[in-house]
């Protein structure tokens, strides 16, 4: 390989060649069995979607946005042998907190699965008298404990990195307003014990491409290399049908991930295909989770399609790397360290 993932192996990585007739511009491609997931998956649940796995135990193990049927949507916990083919629990992950009590959100959605630790954490979307943070740890999978919410309301799309840097804790997000706010910045905010976060740092704006020119926002947890952070985003347009949803990649410094390395003009992946172009919420991909093998360089990218769907797509560290690279146009707010 000709750049180095820091993770841990995974040899039952998930994983389909490239098709020998691939021809798309960026080296990424989509599962033919696409979407691993459809609809009505659990009794009372519609859709899932926007979901994060990782690999657990020999095998792998998610976090869910199960859109209920009454429209109210909570996180369920999933399982698979082979990270494509999933089982789901048919209660929604009961919350509790400190002292051991129930204590669940009033919603949840859109959640991030993280190993850090020696612990998992989910972050997620929920209620905190507007739109905010959640977030809660689990070491078995069993058990789940709620810890105090991040930041205040309007946030949304929080994702921590699987380790600390320079000895803190780092964790993106994406500050808005009450409703489905039409702008949105990716920030980065610092902990040193998971509770108290501050040091905020601006990373990136918006693009100047159709693609991202609306707003953007974090997606998969970030992925150390050797070259830097290589995160997998989200960018959103407007058109006079709604907005569109398109993945995003760019590369963060790896000792200070405020200021971006390098950052592709052009989409990884838009809307093409029936599941992501049809559904609840039509033409959206939004990557909220990757699986990568250390040994070989291969990546899963996990990604929810039209609100309704769960898909996959699959690229190699190598290729996605030099694509970025090639293709990378910065402005001076992505290459500041983000104080003003």
């Amino acid at each position: 390989m000709k750049y180095k993932i820091y993770s841990e192996a995974v040899p039952n990585m998930p994983w389909q060649d490239k098709p020998s007739d691939f021809d798309a511009e960026a080296p990424i491609w989509r599962y033919s069995e696409n979407p691993i997931i459809g609809r009505n998956p659990v009794k009372g649940v519609a859709r899932i979607f926007n979901s994060a796995v990782i690999p657990y135990e020999g095998k792998f193990i998610g976090v869910f946005r199960g859109e209920q049927t009454d429209g109210i949507p909570y996180i369920y916990l999933g399982r698979s042998e082979d990270g494509l083919k999933w089982e789901f629990d048919k209660d929604p992950i009961d919350f509790k907190d400190a002292n051991g009590n129930s204590f669940m959100p009033k919603y949840a959605y859109d959640p991030r699965l993280v190993p850090l630790n020696g612990k998992y954490y989910l972050i997620w979307c929920q209620d905190f008298y507007g739109a905010a943070i959640g977030i809660a740890e689990t070491s078995d999978f069993i058990t789940f404990t709620r810890k105090e919410n991040p930041f205040l309301p309007f946030n949304r799309n929080a994702v921590l990195f699987p380790h600390k840097i320079n000895g803190t804790y780092m964790m993106l997000s994406r500050p808005s307003d009450s409703g489905h706010t039409p702008f949105g910045d990716i920030f980065l905010s610092e902990s040193r014990d998971l509770v108290y976060w501050g040091k905020h740092r601006h990373v990136m704006s918006k693009g100047n491409e159709w693609w991202q020119s609306l707003k953007i926002g974090g997606g998969a947890a970030p992925i150390e290399t050797d070259e830097g952070w290589l995160l997998f985003y989200h960018g959103v347009s407007g058109t006079c049908n709604g907005y569109v949803y398109s993945i995003g990649g760019a590369i963060l410094d790896k000792d200070e991930p405020s200021r971006v390395k390098y950052r592709c003009s052009k989409f990884l992946l838009t809307p093409e295909t029936w599941y992501e172009e049809r559904g609840f919420v039509p033409n959206v991909c939004f990557p909220c989770a990757t699986i990568h093998d250390s040994e070989t360089g291969k990546i899963a990218v996990y990604y929810g399609a039209a609100d309704s769907y769960v898909g996959v797509a699959f690229t190699t560290v190598d290729e996605i790397i030099d694509f970025i690279k090639d293709n990378s146009v910065l402005t001076s707010d992505d290459t500041e360290i983000g104080i003003r």
